[in-house]
C-alpha cells in the first residue's frame, strides 16, 4: 500500500463514494426534471458518471486505491493488492459512503431524505447484464494496474461509459452503489427486494475476471535455445 495511514484511506474512500453516488442519483433527477426523453435523460446521467469516476480517481486514486466497490476490494484483497485486514472496513465506508451521497442528491433536489425504490430490476437479462458489466470493469481494472496505471482513471470513466449502453442494466457493477440507488425512488433507482440478484451476479462476474485475468496477464518465460538445437 501507499504511505497514507488507514483511517485517511477509509475517509477517501467513503468520501468519493459518497461523491459518485450523489452524482448518480443526483444527475438522474436532474436529466429527468430538465426532459421528458429517457434516452436523453440516460446520456445526462451517464456522461456525469463517467466525467466523476476519472476525477475522483484521479485525486483520490493515490490515496485510497479508489475503489470505491465492495467488488473491487474483494478482488484486490484476494489477490493480494489489499490487505485483508483493511477489506472489512473498506466495505463498511462504501457503504455508508453510498447512503450518504444518495441523501445529498436527495437535499440538493428537495426530496426525502430516504425513500425506497419501486423500480423493478430483476430477471435473467439484469442478472447476467450485471455479471457481464462487473466482469469488464475488474479486467479493465487489473490490466490497466498491469500495463498503464496512469491511465486508470480514464480507463474506468470510459468502460462505465459505454457500459451505460450496452448493458440492459445499465451497468450498476457494485453492491455499494446497488444498495445506495435502493434508498432513491428516482431515475437511478432498484427495489431492495431485487438487490440480492445483482449482488450474486456482481461478485460472480468480478471473481470471473480475477480467475481469467490472472492467468491472462502473466507472460510466458522467456524461451530458450540449447546450444544442441543450434547445430
Amino acid at each position: 500500500m501507499n504511505g497514507f495511514d488507514l483511517p485517511r484511506r477509509l475517509v477517501a474512500e467513503g468520501f468519493g463514494t459518497a461523491m459518485l453516488v450523489a452524482t448518480v442519483v443526483g444527475s438522474g433527477i436532474m436529466a429527468t426534471s430538465l426532459m421528458q426523453d429517457i434516452g436523453l435523460a440516460l446520456l445526462g446521467n451517464t456522461l456525469a458518471t463517467g466525467a466523476i469516476l476519472v476525477v475522483l480517481i484521479t485525486v483520490l486514486g493515490p490515496i485510497s486505491g479508489t475503489h470505491f466497490n465492495p467488488a473491487v476490494s474483494l478482488i484486490l484483497a484476494i489477490s493480494r493488492e489489499l490487505p485483508g485486514r483493511d477489506f472489512a472496513g473498506y466495505v463498511l465506508v462504501q457503504i455508508i459512503g453510498g447512503i450518504v451521497g444518495t441523501i445529498a442528491a436527495h437535499l440538493m433536489f428537495d426530496l426525502q431524505l430516504l425513500e425506497l425504490s419501486t423500480k423493478v430490476r430483476t430477471g435473467g437479462a439484469q442478472w447476467f447484464s450485471e455479471a457481464l458489466a462487473t466482469f469488464g470493469l475488474v479486467a479493465v481494472i487489473l490490466a490497466g494496474i498491469k500495463f498503464e496505471q496512469k491511465a486508470v482513471p480514464w480507463l474506468v470513466g470510459l468502460y462505465i461509459t459505454a457500459a451505460y449502453w450496452f448493458t440492459a442494466s445499465t451497468s450498476f457493477a457494485n453492491p455499494a452503489v446497488a444498495l445506495a440507488r435502493s434508498l432513491t425512488n428516482t431515475f437511478s433507482g432498484i427495489r431492495p427486494v431485487d438487490l440480492p440478484g445483482f449482488w450474486i451476479a456482481e461478485i460472480a462476474g468480478a471473481v470471473a475476471a480475477l480467475f481469467l485475468f490472472t492467468w491472462l496477464l502473466q507472460p510466458n518465460a522467456p524461451s530458450t535455445v540449447s546450444s544442441e538445437a543450434k547445430l
